[in-house]
């Protein structure tokens, strides 16, 4: 399957800061500022940053979880934020999440059989018995034991209740998951069982995956594209191999060589930032990365560069006054 499956045009989200005596708005945080994008059928898009730039925010507003200031978000075609609650439940059957901690995230109180049951119930999808086999075709592909299906999230470890996160997304059968941070939770032992699992979900049941994460060593291993937020903004997006070979943004040029290189002998060429991310409350002008930029130009304290394609045989979109 091929095509657009999400497109997200100019979306923002700003959290209202209220003061005074009668707690009157009088400034935003600016957590997700104008961010546009495109995800394609059975792809996985990878985005990476810094803590705080605005990834989860903008994971939850395009699952409406958390509804955007302004913009536009288009699964299917389907305006996902002009949708009545009656239409927006049945979207919700093809747009899922799986959340960063994968302890909260499940009721301690429910059983693992219940919690996977509850998804199926609210949808009314097939009978009763159908959705018994249904949640043991699902144990059986994030790779668990039925047998454990009456036990609490409590008696897990960390990779185990993960899976049960997985497997709770999955068993909807849905088009797209976005997938919050899924394995910074987990040992790094863990970590890659869990993304091998996400790469073999892909290829089996065609899902989309919105991959969000900070460690772009782990993004690297799962997406198809990678797109590199900054302080609420998409300041480059690439193809993963086009990307991480020839990284245009210096921002990206940093995070890329903050990896850790396994080789004792080499010394790696580390590109140090100075200076802390700016407050999103009060985000520079114009390039809202040029307070810790080595390049940064008079151009960018005045004007906030517009994205360009500098791509030749695939996109490779920037957003920097250098080129």
């Amino acid at each position: 399957m091929t095509g657009k499956l999400l497109e997200v045009k100019n979306l923002k989200k700003y959290f209202p800061i209220k003061g005074g005596i009668f707690r009157r708005v009088v400034n935003h945080v600016k957590a997700v500022d104008g961010v546009s994008f495109s995800l394609e059928a059975g792809k996985t898009l990878g985005l990476v940053g810094e803590s705080g730039c605005g990834k989860s925010t903008l994971g939850r507003s395009v699952l409406r979880l958390q509804l955007p200031t302004e913009g536009q978000v288009l699964f299917e075609g389907k305006d996902v934020l002009g949708q009545s609650h009656s239409e927006m439940k049945a979207l919700r059957r093809d747009m899922q999440i799986i959340f960063q901690d994968p302890f909260a995230s499940l009721n301690p109180r429910m059983t693992i059989h219940s919690i996977l049951r509850e998804p199926l119930d609210t949808h009314r999808l097939g009978t009763p018995s159908s959705r018994d086999q249904k949640i043991l075709e699902i144990m059986d592909i994030v790779g668990l034991r039925k047998q454990v299906l009456n036990r609490y999230p409590h008696e897990f470890s960390g990779g185990q209740r993960q899976r049960i996160g997985i497997a709770r997304a999955l068993v909807l059968g849905p088009k797209l998951i976005v997938a919050d941070e899924p394995v910074s939770a987990l040992d790094v032992s863990v970590q890659s069982q869990v993304l091998n699992l996400i790469s073999d979900l892909q290829e089996r049941l065609g899902v989309s995956f919105l991959f969000i994460a900070h460690d772009l060593a782990v993004v690297q291993h799962v997406s198809h594209d990678v797109g590199v937020m900054y302080l609420g903004k998409l300041v480059e997006k690439a193809e993963s191999s086009d990307l991480y070979r020839e990284p245009k943004h210096p921002y990206t040029q940093a995070l890329l060589s903050a990896i850790p290189v396994p080789d004792p002998t080499k010394v790696p060429d580390r590109i140090e930032l100075k200076g802390d991310v700016p407050s999103p409350i009060n985000p520079p002008n114009g390039c809202s990365f040029h307070t810790r930029c080595p390049f940064a130009k008079d151009i960018c304290r005045e004007v906030v560069p517009q994205q360009k394609d500098l791509g030749s045989s695939s996109e490779h979109l920037v957003s920097c006054h250098l080129y």
